[in-house]
């Protein structure tokens, strides 16, 4: 099979001419596409809870803002999430062969070998340790305590129609870490982060699953969409709910200002506009919603930060 063009999405969701796809040297775009640097919002959605606690932290214990932890973070999302992605990759090459929208991936294309991946998964792992050693003994430990998720989400669609709530414990880890970062320890307000991390994940990616439904089904693997099918708008309008009072609660417990709430606040009219305009049946609909939640992180963020500054 030819490899694709240089400058045309591979997937409905990657960034036309992306600089991976043009800049990178012929032999490291398929690696690059293996991590799926093309499309960015997977590492974006991956750094945000890391972002909140890093500044909910920095709130609580009156610090000023992080900057080389967010740095850290940033770097640690885009490799683990291509760690991520590869072993996905690796587990699925068989899965991904009869789905129109993964058939193209690196593995089941025949561009990269399932023992080359392993060799990348390998050296992925190694930088993203480097980064975490950088942090305090209990950082550690709680990065290190998130590969038993990691290791077990890409099974998980083959057991459970919700693999969605197992990439939900995973995608929210860095709560945990970038709070750690700071406090070193593991405090309420994390647990309520946490938890809201969860559920938003569980809400917008169900939103994701649409777009395979029907592919899913034949291939024989489960999802949140199929579990939930038509009943899926007021799931997600509860999830969505779920996850910005427990915010709220976790701003609330750390002394947060009138600007965290703010962001909070925009935030939630966007994951409302997501619910009121999705329609289960428009596959470009439901991705661009699913993409939106990076702007709901944009927000929260945004108002964290200023709250700290200011």
């Amino acid at each position: 099979m030819t490899a694709p063009n240089d400058f045309a999405p591979i997937t409905p969701d990657a960034i036309k001419h992306h600089w991976s796809l043009r800049l990178l040297p012929s032999w490291a775009r398929p690696y690059g596409r293996l991590m799926r640097l093309e499309r960015p919002v997977g590492w974006q959605l991956l750094l945000w809870p890391c972002v909140f606690s890093s500044l909910l932290a920095s709130i609580a214990l009156e610090n000023s803002v992080q900057w080389l932890h967010l740095i850290l973070f940033t770097l640690g999302a885009i490799i683990m999430r291509g760690a991520g992605c590869t072993l996905n990759d690796i587990a699925d090459q068989d899965i991904d062969a009869k789905v129109g929208r993964t058939a193209e991936r690196p593995i089941p294309s025949g561009e990269v070998s399932a023992r080359n991946a392993a060799f990348f998964l390998v050296m992925l792992l190694a930088a993203g340790f480097l980064i975490l050693i950088t942090f305090n003994l209990f950082t550690i430990g709680v990065g290190i305590a998130s590969l038993v998720l990691v290791g077990f989400y890409p099974f998980a669609k083959r057991v459970t129609n919700w693999p969605q709530a197992v990439l939900g414990l995973v995608f929210s880890w860095g709560a945990l870490v970038g709070w750690a970062a700071q406090t070193q320890s593991l405090d309420p307000p994390m647990a309520a982060l946490y938890l809201a991390c969860v559920i938003w994940i569980i809400g917008y990616d169900t939103i994701y699953a649409f777009q395979d439904l029907e592919d899913d089904a034949l291939a024989g693997v489960g999802s949140s969409a199929q579990a939930l099918g038509n009943n899926a708008p007021p799931f997600i309008a509860l999830c969505y709910a779920l996850t910005v009072a427990l915010i709220g609660y976790a701003m609330l417990a750390v002394g947060a200002g009138f600007t965290a709430f703010f962001g909070l606040g925009f935030a939630a009219a966007q994951m409302a506009w997501q619910v009121v305009t999705l329609d289960l049946n428009d596959k470009e609909g439901c991705l661009t919603r699913f993409k939106s939640n990076t702007f709901v992180g944009v927000l929260i963020s945004a108002g964290l930060l200023l709250d700290v500054l200011f």
